[in-house]
């Protein structure tokens, strides 16, 4: 009360100004309800209720999902000014059932650097590239549907649906198991930009969504690089706006910036072809070096195509498949646009998906197959081509990068980079509370607490064996890896530790 004695006499000031206007309140005999009264009070009731329900979901539209704390990142410069625009009792309703993560003590900090280390230093003293960065995001784009990259499903004779994506893999760098580290599209922005996978509920809907950060975009943006977000739905769809916005993209371009009528789907927003020859014009507007990012949203439910294309693309067994067809030709389009540019062969694309899909093959019917997707790393005028067995997952696209432009600064990412030799790199997904754990050949499954299985995916692709009792050695070595991604997560996230100190 000392320090802010200006408060004190300015809520006595309030309280006096209250009393006054309760004074003012004239009390009213009730006036008897007939049948008009009824029916205002009624279609009354309708309009608040669905004031409510566009109030508590932040809109009404297909692309909007319920505002949670992370929109707050929208309107404030860092993640810890988030909670000047929060107020008490949303945070309090948007918390109620969060998920908490316990802090673990598996290992001595000592120890659990010496196992794993998300705090990656200068690999070596090259000098750095400035190349533009291009990240591509496909929606729903499981590796299944690929076919360069399934060349043993259906007896060798499969095909798959993405000829022009097919064309980039023989100029690509790939990898032999490359996986999603989530199921929905809310989860892969955090993984590919800032090396951070959901854990048990999506990163930016948890209570740890307003912790400090570093992303890929910011950090290239210290180093000189303008930055841009490209997403064709309706700006503030699925909460991009404000996450790109707290990870430091300076640019957001979505349907309020797109210009031209006509060209939307309906649903989600604008087709992925026009929308994706904007973004390359755009682009060319940029000041190099730039990073962009780019997540489509023609490949998703309902499925639909825009009219001169119905019965162009192939039709699968599955609905997504057509619609898949139409976004491979739009990025043919894209680049065949891009390859014009200044930019384009000082550019260096990452094209990946958000997520798998539903899938035909028994191949991908399985816990592995539910997350693979295609990870493709494509330098035009560089010697990226090749593929190596090895697995790779959406957080090592942001360390990945970073290390191939020699960048000399330490930063922090739960991923690894896909192209240093060493051999102990893993990958995780956690489903339902559970983890499945990738090393090497193997895959461990478990409930959050023991290890329910261990497959061996390079001679059971089927995951028809569990060999956990047969090779008790091998999941005692995978267990002492997860946990330290565990302990590493679970402290960093709670202590909000997830930038360089």
């Amino acid at each position: 009360m000392g320090d802010y004695w200006y408060l004190l006499l300015l809520f006595i000031a309030f309280i006096w100004l209250f009393i006054k206007l309760y004074d003012l309140v004239k009390l009213k005999p009730i006036i008897p309800f007939g049948w008009p009264q009824y029916l205002f009070h009624t279609i009354l009731l309708g309009l608040i209720a669905f004031a409510c329900l566009v109030g508590i979901r932040g809109g009404w539209g297909f692309g909007t999902r319920p505002i949670t704390l992370s929109n707050a990142g929208e309107f404030v410069d860092t993640p810890d000014q988030m909670s000047l625009v929060l107020n008490t009792p949303f945070s309090i309703f948007r918390t109620l059932k969060a998920s908490k993560l316990d802090v673990l003590k598996y290992y001595s900090e000592e120890e659990l650097k010496a196992i794993y280390n998300p705090v990656h230093l200068p690999a070596d003293t090259g000098k750095f590239k400035k190349l533009n960065v291009v990240f591509l995001i496909i929606e729903s784009l499981g590796k299944e549907h690929v076919g360069s990259l399934n060349k043993d499903l259906d007896g060798g004779n499969y095909k798959g649906y993405t000829p022009f994506i097919d064309s980039l893999v023989g100029q690509s760098y790939t990898f032999t198991h490359t996986y999603a580290n989530g199921r929905k599209s809310i989860d892969a922005i955090p993984s590919v930009i800032t090396g951070i996978p959901s854990i048990r509920e999506p990163f930016v809907l948890s209570v740890y969504s307003g912790n400090k950060t570093t992303s890929i975009a910011k950090l290239l943006s210290d180093e000189g690089y303008e930055t841009a977000f490209f997403h064709g739905a309706p700006n503030g769809s699925m909460g991009f706006s404000s996450y790109t916005h707290l990870a430091g993209i300076k640019h957001y371009f979505g349907m309020n910036e797109y210009q031209k009528k006509g060209d939307t789907d309906g649903t989600w927003g604008i087709w992925d072809d026009p929308f994706m020859q904007y973004m390359a014009e755009t682009m060319n507007t940029l000041k190099e070096p730039f990073f962009s990012s780019f997540f489509s949203l023609s490949s998703h439910h309902p499925f639909r195509l825009p009219e001169e294309y119905k019965g162009k693309f192939p039709k699968g067994p599955l609905p997504v498949q057509e619609v898949i067809g139409y976004t491979d030709m739009a990025l043919r389009n894209f680049f065949n646009k891009a390859s014009k540019m200044p930019w384009y062969k000082n550019t260096i694309f990452v094209l990946c998906a958000d997520h798998a899909t539903v899938s035909y093959f028994p191949e991908y019917q399985t816990t592995a197959g539910y997350f693979s997707i295609p990870i493709l790393f494509y330098y035009p005028a560089g010697d990226l081509r090749g593929k190596s067995d090895k697995n790779v997952q959406q957080i090592d696209i942001m360390p990945t990068v970073l290390n191939y432009l020699h960048y000399d600064k330490p930063y922090f990412a739960l991923g690894f980079d896909a192209f240093a030799k060493r051999n102990d790199n893993f990958v995780v997904n956690n489903l339902d509370g559970g983890f499945s754990f990738y090393q090497g050949d193997y895959l461990l499954l478990t409930d959050g607490k023991i290890s329910t299985a261990l497959y061996d995916l390079k001679n059971d692709r089927l995951m028809a064996h569990n060999i956990l009792d047969k090779t008790p050695l091998v999941a005692e070595k995978m267990e002492k890896y997860l946990k330290a991604f565990e302990q590493q997560y679970n402290n960093r996230m709670i202590r909000n530790q997830l930038t360089v100190q």
